[in-house]
């Protein structure tokens, strides 16, 4: 396993260790999502159409109140995503089987083209870092991200895995 380029003190709840991992948590987000960037750029999209289109993905058939719930964005702002997705042939939606009135969403082929492209660039960079970190230090990063979410909101998350 790769050491980091600076390990945690043993007083790693002391303030300039929380300061730390918060910075590298920005920076981190930043770079990885700088990497989609240009191809969101290319299709005139930006980064909440990315996480649309993402958990769309993940969980084809996905309700739009769940995506609303997952996103935990306006409803204005989802529908203005939605619709731009739905009218550039990226989303289809459709009716539910049990509740007409639901729409349930699903990528289609492009879109579908699209998100993989999209994560193609993230999974370049996390593979990197995850080699590098090794995978003792993996499922340690994993149980500090899933310490930062709400216990009620858990659930939603390992939906997302099944």
């Amino acid at each position: 396993m790769a050491a980091p380029n600076q390990s945690a003190s043993a007083l790693f709840l002391r303030e300039p260790e929380l300061r730390r991992g918060m910075e590298l948590l920005y920076f981190g987000n930043s770079h990885i999502t700088r990497a989609i960037d240009r191809g969101l750029a290319e299709q005139g999209l930006g980064r909440a159409h990315h996480r649309a289109l993402y958990f769309i993905a993940r969980k084809p058939d996905l309700t739009v109140s769940d995506l609303l719930a997952l996103l935990n964005i306006t409803k204005q702002s989802l529908g203005r995503v939605l619709n731009e997705l739905i009218e550039r042939k990226l989303v289809d939606t459709r009716p539910g089987e049990k509740d007409r009135r639901q729409r349930l969403l699903k990528l289609t082929p492009e879109g579908a083209a699209l998100e993989s492209s999209l994560f193609d660039a993230l999974r370049e960079r996390l593979s990197a870092a995850y080699s590098r970190a090794g995978q003792e230090a993996v499922t340690g990063f994993w149980a500090v991200l899933e310490g930062l979410i709400p216990p009620d909101e858990m659930p939603r998350v390992e939906e997302l895995r099944r």
